[in-house]
């Protein structure tokens, strides 16, 4: 189920970013995304992997990101997760 939620959040964030940012499609890609996370690697270990320290400026441009997506601002808010995302894998 994990992979398959992640599969699609990843197909809705592309097709999102295709279609000129259409920021439903982008916020619907983030919380397949994020669930699906979840459901691979439990909310514990996603939650004590988002919150660490080191990561906590990561984890707030990224969920910065998808907050001002939701509120349909997708450039601007796939711009500040992009940031997040970076910061939080490198």
């Amino acid at each position: 189920i994990g992979v398959g939620l992640v599969g699609f959040g990843l197909f809705f964030l592309l097709f999102g970013v295709l279609l000129y940012f259409d920021s439903v499609l982008l916020a619907f890609g983030n919380i397949l995304f994020l669930s699906g996370l979840v459901f691979i690697i439990g909310f514990r270990r996603t939650f004590t992997f988002f919150f660490q320290r080191p990561k906590l400026k990561g984890t707030s441009f990224f969920f910065g990101g998808l907050i001002v997506v939701l509120l349909r601002w997708p450039i601007l808010g796939m711009l500040l997760e992009g940031y997040g995302f970076i910061t939080l894998f490198r």
